[in-house]
């Protein structure tokens, strides 16, 4: 039985888009959605995916985007300032599998190198480095793909701290060694039909100019990001920008909250998880009232930070029921 098949007879009962195992959520979605882009349907996302694994220990050094200021602080007052880099640099507590798992199928990797590392490993960074290398958290993607493969995995990576370009060289020859023929080319019309018939997986972003040398690779996803610690004036710059319509192909809507220096300081005893579900209930609220599509005001990818916490997985796949009627 081919993954069509399989989706098929698994909705002969239609369940409601909310009853959907998140494991496996696109493969058991009705036939109608089969045929709508990608860049159409309201896909849950990961903010910042790899923070699960910062590197605690105190050999690992600050990345270099953070303030002079905690830099300096970090030198000579290390076990008073790191404690601060963890409670505030992490966005997520699930790894890489247990996000795919609960239904994320879009995961900002944002990639960098170590300073004065002698190796050609790659790491993720928020504040600190993480102990886990790029290529084996892709491996770990990969296997996940290999047990779901009528899911399909949105993959941007941005950033690229301390990246020249043979680095570059080999992250590209990575991403394409584990995933093999699952990438998915620019020239696929992105919708979960097309994607199962050639047994696509993967839509790869490569948020840098040599993008354009590789048809394996997907440009830039616009990330709409407000910039704002304080719901209220986060929802009205997105309800701003949804005035003025909305990117052609994919998008990001990031519901995460920003966590300045001068927040961090006047709130010494909170976390941004703390940040994150006090304000969760009122997002969450704002995130029902959103209809996915191609007409202006429309969402694509909406992500958002500790995806498990407040039903943020199903109530963004649930949205997709207006595009069946």
């Amino acid at each position: 039985m081919t993954v069509s098949d399989q989706g098929m007879s698994s909705m002969e009962g239609h369940p409601s888009l909310k009853e959907l195992p998140l494991d496996s959520w696109m493969g058991l979605l009705p036939v109608a959605l089969w045929e709508v882009p990608l860049w159409n349907l309201a896909i849950p996302g990961s903010h910042n995916a790899i923070t699960y694994c910062l590197d605690k220990s105190d050999r690992s050094p600050v990345d270099v985007t953070q303030p002079d200021l905690l830099q300096k602080l970090d030198k000579y007052m290390k076990p008073l300032i790191r404690p601060f880099f963890h409670k505030w640099g992490v966005t997520q507590e699930l790894t890489v599998k247990e996000q795919l798992d609960c239904g994320v199928r879009y995961l900002d990797l944002r990639i960098a190198r170590r300073p004065n590392d002698s190796s050609t490993h790659l790491y993720f960074y928020h504040g600190v480095y993480t102990t886990l290398t790029v290529e084996m958290v892709l491996q770990e993607i990969r296997t996940w793909l290999d047990i779901h493969p009528s899911e399909v995995l949105l993959l941007s990576f941005s950033h690229f701290l301390g990246l020249n370009q043979d680095f570059h060289t080999e992250l590209i020859s990575t991403i394409r060694t584990v995933f093999t023929s699952k990438l998915c080319p620019i020239t696929n019309m992105g919708t979960l039909r097309s994607l199962w018939s050639l047994g696509y997986q993967v839509i790869a972003s490569y948020d840098h100019s040599v993008v354009h040398l590789h048809n394996d690779l997907w440009p830039h996803i616009p990330y709409w990001w407000a910039n704002k610690c304080k719901v209220q004036d986060l929802v009205e710059v997105f309800e701003n920008k949804k005035q003025h319509g909305r990117p052609g192909g994919f998008f990001v809507t990031g519901i995460n909250l920003t966590e300045d220096l001068k927040y961090i300081c006047s709130h010494p005893t909170e976390s941004l998880k703390d940040l994150v579900m006090s304000s969760n209930p009122t997002l969450l609220s704002w995130v029902r009232g959103q209809i996915p599509g191609p007409q202006m005001g429309s969402v694509n990818i909406i992500a958002g930070d500790f995806v498990s916490e407040g039903d943020f997985v199903p109530t963004v796949i649930t949205l997709n029921r207006h595009l069946l009627t």
